[in-house]
């Protein structure tokens, strides 16, 4: 199954999503990430952080959510968007019918200070990406009915990151 994770720039949350969801879930899944208006570059403290996980990095880029619509484009069975609502940001919308949810976090790269604080804060995020595709594996996914899945997905975006 294939998992589109979208957010506004796709340069830091999006981008720890896809790589932690193809590292976790060791070839069930292959994660996305996409933007509605890419930054154009990925931030180096997300680079850091998958590295951790063993990830490689070398081919990530900071895209359109564009390049999945296309006919091309792999069909993508879930859309998660992972940007924060409480933040005032604007979250993306998927089209089509995949299952969708919302999993909130806040923008690490909205983090002021030093290199460290930076660091600190991308892997609070990260860890609390994981928590949620953790959760998310641990389901009986083949035995969910897609309105199960969808409710599900939902219980995991409502829990505190």
């Amino acid at each position: 199954m294939n998992i589109l994770f979208l957010c506004t720039a796709n340069s830091a949350r999006s981008v720890m999503a896809e790589g932690l969801m193809t590292i976790k879930s060791k070839g069930r899944f292959v994660g996305y990430s996409a933007g509605s208006h890419p930054g154009g570059k990925v931030n180096p403290f997300a680079l850091e952080m998958l590295k951790t996980v063993g990830y490689t990095t070398e081919k990530l880029r900071s895209k359109s959510w564009d390049e999945f619509a296309t006919p091309n484009a792999p069909h993508m069975d879930i859309v998660i968007t992972v940007c924060a609502n409480a933040a005032g940001e604007v979250c993306p919308v998927w089209p089509g019918h995949p299952s969708t949810a919302h999993w909130g976090f806040n923008d690490p790269a909205a983090e002021q200070g030093s290199d460290e604080k930076k660091r600190a804060a991308f892997k609070k995020i990260f860890l609390q990406i994981e928590k949620r595709i953790e959760k998310f594996l641990a389901l009986p996914l083949d035995k969910l009915t897609d309105a199960e899945l969808k409710r599900e997905l939902k219980k995991i975006g409502d829990t505190a990151p």
